[in-house]
């Protein structure tokens, strides 16, 4: 989706200044931009010519990011006519991404799952036609939870959606994410439960309250410990767990904004030298295979 440049690059170093705040070792990981590797894009032209259309016309994403049912297809005159290529081959893209760095193993949340799978699919295509030369990669799911909106609990909290309530970001003041915690959809049913099917609000706090809990505890077990609360109540430890949980965070990602683009930058002139480096090894192989 076309983008304001500026508000590109200044949204780049703001998720580059993130992954750092939160931990992220640039010394164990690699930190580069996609567009700082070419061969990203290259590989993506080679895989689209043995990519399936009939499975990108199956996968959900286009039609998720156009708000169209799950049903509909590319031959249906309303996808037709406000789809765009780069929306609908981007899982190619997306598979050039993993296979050009030869991952054997790739976490994902069950949403991704259906991307994952396609990036197997390329790489069996062209193993194919020229040759075992890509990567398969393994699916790992990490026992995580699946954070929902806090406007929309059926819906997955997600930094792109229009409704800023919707979701807790890092860089949230402490005020800011009890503001928006106090204002999550809920429900009017008396004591708190563990049922995302009939009490996705509740649930989603639950499950957010369990990714902060300090005994480990499943959303399920804190919704038994404290089924005598109110909601009101419940959001108020959501709010107080998040907000300790985030201690530090956001201190981190102001003082690495702070130090500017050139620092920032410097750290990822390293990460994608060895991201280039990485993927050349590859696209060597790939382009003697196809005959380049």
């Amino acid at each position: 989706m076309p983008q304001p440049p500026e508000q590109l690059r200044s949204r780049k170093r703001e998720a580059l200044a993130a992954l750092l705040a939160i931990g992220i070792d640039p010394e164990r990981a690699t930190l580069f931009y996609q567009s700082s590797v070419p061969a990203h894009s290259e590989l993506m032209w080679i895989l689209s010519c043995t990519a399936s259309v009939g499975y990108l016309s199956r996968m959900t994403q286009w039609k998720s990011k156009l708000n169209l049912d799950q049903k509909s297809s590319i031959e249906d005159r309303q996808a037709g006519s406000r789809l765009k290529l780069g929306l609908f081959s981007y899982p190619v893209l997306q598979a050039a991404d993993i296979l050009v760095h030869r991952a054997t193993h790739v976490p994902v949340g069950h949403d991704q799952q259906q991307h994952l799978e396609f990036a197997r699919e390329c790489a069996t295509n062209f193993n194919h036609a020229y040759g075992n030369h890509l990567v398969a990669p393994q699916t790992l799911i990490p026992p995580v939870h699946r954070v929902m909106s806090l406007t929309d609990p059926t819906s997955k909290m997600s930094k792109s959606h229009k409704a800023e309530k919707s979701r807790i970001l890092i860089t949230d003041a402490p005020k800011d994410i009890k503001a928006k915690i106090a204002s999550a959809k809920t429900d009017s049913i008396p004591g708190i439960s563990y049922d995302p099917a009939t009490r996705p609000g509740i649930s989603n706090l639950l499950d957010i309250l369990s990714i902060f809990d300090a005994e480990g505890r499943q959303a399920a077990q804190l919704a038994e410990a404290y089924s005598d609360l109110s909601p009101k109540q419940l959001k108020e430890m959501v709010s107080d767990a998040v907000v300790t949980g985030l201690d530090g965070i956001r201190d981190r990602y102001l003082e690495l904004v702070g130090k500017g683009d050139e620092y920032l930058d410097s750290i990822e002139a390293v990460g994608a030298r060895k991201a280039r480096e990485s993927a050349e090894e590859t696209m060597q192989l790939v382009r003697g295979a196809i005959g380049f």
